[in-house]
């Protein structure tokens, strides 16, 4: 039996790691900050040879020693005797946020770096203001330069980071360019094979974010276990003026709490809320949070309520729930590009609602953080993933290091979230010693950091030798997950879909079953009988199939089926067919709903007004 408790959206994150000009920035969270956007046109130069950035023993340029050859700083020829081999001012240019490989045509499939240049003034920081450059994310190196000196790197293309670049702002004339590679590596995290396109660039937002001298760097709030009205909230400054008075309230309630913090920074707040409404996607009530101390002030939108796993049941507030799903990859069809706006996860989300969903699986890597806000105010749970994927190399310090990283960004980022109940580490990692070995790591990692969620991984199963249509689920990194969750397919890759109503499962363990894949190929507007492959009848067949089929199963308890919308990957390339796109989208990149889309959202109306289990 495993039983967790939470109070959702408990978190108020602000946590930032700070670091010097020259070193490499952790990531954080700057979502009520203010701000000056970096967003729109940047110039670019495409180099991939990565002139730019090595001399011709491909050994990095050493930018102290040598400040005017090999980065392509943006900078000016100071006499005739200099020979400079960029412009950036007549290269061409690229919108912010957005990947290069839908904006233009000769980047379609490029894979390797492009050299971006922004120059923004910045007014005087006053009364000893600090200054950040926050980058949403970029895929997937970023090396990040700021009037000539380097402020670090960041490695993974999905987190948030940022430099403080307090007295390394100019008032006028600031050129910031930064370089992004997106060239996929064995050691990387993804590594080389994957089924979604590789986009390269500044994919989200780029702010120049303001604090006070001394800010708040951090704010959780939860419910104490055990409890559904006792809070404790800590609280952390960072700054010169350590010792300050500071509260905490609920907007249209009378709760509030103060306490002073300690030569550290550090303040512990403990009140009793009684009464409170709680989140559900039936009833998403969020609370306005503010967070007073001296010298700033903090307010955010938070949901409360708790989740747990009893046996094979999901309980949402101390009450069974069956998770009416979809998975959705971070892409806007319609743009055939990476989604990264607030408009973008209204389309996706609102699309997810319309099919009767109350859970999304925002696969196979951190989703951008309007995602999870959204999912705040529309009332749908939220499993979100690092891209650990199909092979990744489990012996490797580094690569588990990496992947660490990544994990811990998305925790940081999200866990205020009320939708957010499933931290997932993994999809279709083959069983092996090594593999268990690394994921367990990860799953110590999350429940460090945040143990009041659902931990999972999107798994695999495995066919008796002796028996075709005998499926067994007994994969040892079940053991250490609170969801067994698995992807099936069968009825595509396995057989027909008449080979379903045959199927019967071993599982080993008493746990809830999701089933975080399934689905078939279907070309919108194709039509057959149902045992036409890539037709709508055929997608629409094997998804009733599969949901008979999946009621059997009684410890069944959700399903994100594969996948909202058709996306872009180059591992399918049949031509007429797929072109370069998945089309096991419910929805077509025109935004038509295809057969499939309809029989999912009659069995999720009947699911809703059924009880969950």
């Amino acid at each position: 039996m495993t039983i967790l408790h939470r109070l959702g959206g408990l978190f108020l994150c602000f946590a930032l790691t700070l670091t010097g000009l020259h070193g490499a920035s952790m990531p954080a969270t700057f979502p009520q900050r203010t701000a000056t956007s970096l967003n729109g046109v940047w110039h670019t130069i495409v180099d991939p040879y990565d002139t730019g950035y090595y001399n011709y023993r491909r050994e990095p340029y050493d930018a102290e020693a040598n400040p005017g050859g090999g980065y392509f700083l943006d900078r000016q020829r100071q006499d005739r005797s200099e020979l400079l081999e960029y412009d950036f001012d007549r290269s061409p240019t690229l919108a912010v946020p957005g990947d290069w490989n839908s904006q233009s045509e000769r980047l379609f499939y490029y894979e390797g770096s492009v050299w971006y240049r922004r120059r923004f003034d910045c007014p005087r920081a006053e009364g000893g203001e600090r200054l950040f450059l926050h980058f949403g994310a970029a895929n997937y190196q970023a090396d990040v330069y700021l009037n000539g000196r380097k402020l670090g790197t960041h490695i993974g293309g999905f987190t948030p980071f940022v430099f403080e670049v307090t007295g390394a702002v100019r008032e006028t004339g600031n050129s910031l360019v930064v370089r992004v590679n997106n060239v996929r590596q064995p050691a990387a995290v993804p590594t080389v094979n994957t089924d979604w396109w590789n986009y390269g660039g500044l994919t989200r937002d780029v702010r120049l974010v303001r604090t006070p001298a001394t800010f708040i760097s951090s704010f959780q709030l939860q419910l104490q276990r055990g409890t559904r009205d006792r809070f404790e909230a800590r609280l952390q400054l960072d700054g010169p003026q350590r010792t300050q008075r500071v509260t905490l309230a609920l907007a249209g309630t009378a709760v509030t709490a103060e306490a002073t913090t300690g030569a550290d920074g550090a303040a512990v707040l403990q009140f009793t809320a009684p009464g409170l409404g709680l989140w559900s996607p039936e009833q998403p009530r969020l609370y306005d949070v503010t967070v007073t101390a001296g010298t700033d002030r903090l307010t955010d939108r938070l949901g409360f309520r708790t989740i747990a796993t009893l046996g094979a049941d999901i309980l949402l507030n101390g009450e069974p729930v069956f998770l009416r799903g979809i998975s959705i990859h971070e892409e806007n069809p319609q743009r055939g590009g990476r989604a990264y706006s607030e408009a973008d996860a209204r389309l996706l989300l609102g699309w997810a609602k319309e099919l009767g969903c109350n859970f999304v699986r925002l696969a196979h890597y951190p989703h951008n953080e309007h995602m999870a806000r959204v999912a705040d105010e529309l009332g749908l749970m939220v499993w979100e993933e690092i891209p650990v994927y199909w092979t990744i190399h489990w012996d490797d310090p580094a690569t588990l290091a990496n992947a660490r990283a990544q994990l811990t960004d998305l925790i940081t980022r999200d866990r205020n979230r009320a939708s957010v109940v499933v931290w997932s580490v993994a999809n279709e990692t083959p069983v092996s010693e090594p593999r268990t070995r690394f994921l367990r790591t990860l799953v110590d990692t999350a429940r460090g950091l945040d143990p009041t969620r659902l931990i999972s991984a999107a798994m695999e199963v495995r066919t008796d030798p002796a028996d075709d249509n005998h499926k067994i689920v007994d994969d040892p990194f079940g053991e250490f997950t609170d969801l067994l969750s698995f992807n099936q397919y069968i009825g595509w890759y396995d057989g027909l879909p008449d080979k379903l109503p045959h199927v019967r499962w071993t599982i080993a363990y008493d746990k809830p079953v999701f089933i975080s894949e399934f689905g078939a190929d279907a070309k919108a507007g194709l039509h057959g009988d149902r045992l036409t492959r890539f037709s709508e009848e055929y997608q629409a067949d094997l998804y009733r199939q599969t949901l008979a089929m999946l009621a059997k199963i009684p410890h069944w308890r959700g399903a994100s089926p594969w996948i909202l919308c058709d996306f872009r990957s180059p591992r399918r390339p049949l031509p007429g067919i797929q072109d370069g796109w998945n089309r096991k989208g419910l929805i077509a990149p025109d935004g038509t709903r295809k057969q499939a889309f309809a029989v999912l959202q009659e069995f999720y109306r009947a699911k809703a007004e059924a009880p969950a289990r």
